[in-house]
């Protein structure tokens, strides 16, 4: 599915096809992830990073789409929050067979995008500074092999003030996020997610 300009993307992820993300990411996460593990019958070992904060309107949309992944209680599925990704979230891939980052979009599609990434310097597409493909460049060179295969999901987000909740809209776009995702994460094969990606790689 090319990106959506509304809220009416599906909540189904079969179907919702794309194809792989701009650049050499989708060949970056295709060769970490040949495995029988993601690309075959095994149950993929999935690290969620989400990250916002709640207390800032819809800069709460990570965390509260990641408390939902939580909530599943899956074996496969480990999370992390935190207000901002951090190079050092880098070491909470370590051993995952997909990797996973949620949080609010600014100026993204609605009502989110999903889509696979990989390392890459200096891009930015979500409400924070520091973004997915920095983390995944830091595990290249600390680690000095590639990264699992990554997927970011940006649920559009519209405001931003300190001290308020999320609006109405966000709350559909949330809601609308976790039908998509739910079966994915509970799946946890690399394949069924790259066939579900609603957008290619955004370059900010």
């Amino acid at each position: 599915m090319s990106p959506a300009s509304s809220d009416g993307i599906a909540a189904d992820p079969v179907g919702a096809h794309s194809g792989s993300p701009a650049g050499s990411a989708g060949d970056d996460a295709a060769a970490s992830g040949g495995d029988t593990v993601t690309g075959g019958t095994e149950t993929a070992k999935i690290v969620v990073l989400g990250w916002g904060n709640t207390s800032r309107g819809d800069d709460g949309l990570g965390p509260l789409l990641l408390a939902r992944v939580e909530a599943l209680g899956l074996a496969h599925v480990t999370t992390h929050e935190d207000f901002q990704l951090q190079l050092e979230h880098a070491l909470d891939l370590k051993g995952a067979d997909i990797a996973l980052f949620l949080d609010a979009g600014h100026g993204t599609p609605a009502p989110f995008v999903f889509f696979e990434t990989g390392p890459k310097l200096g891009l930015t597409h979500t409400s924070h500074a520091m973004a997915p493909e920095a983390v995944l460049d830091v595990y290249a060179r600390v680690l000095g092999e590639a990264p699992p295969p990554a997927f970011v999901m940006a649920i559009r987000g519209e405001a931003f003030e300190l001290g308020t909740g999320l609006g109405p809209e966000a709350q559909a776009r949330l809601d609308l996020a976790w039908a998509f995702l739910r079966p994915l994460i509970e799946a946890a094969n690399v394949e069924t997610w790259r066939a579900a990606v609603t957008a290619d790689g955004l370059e900010g």
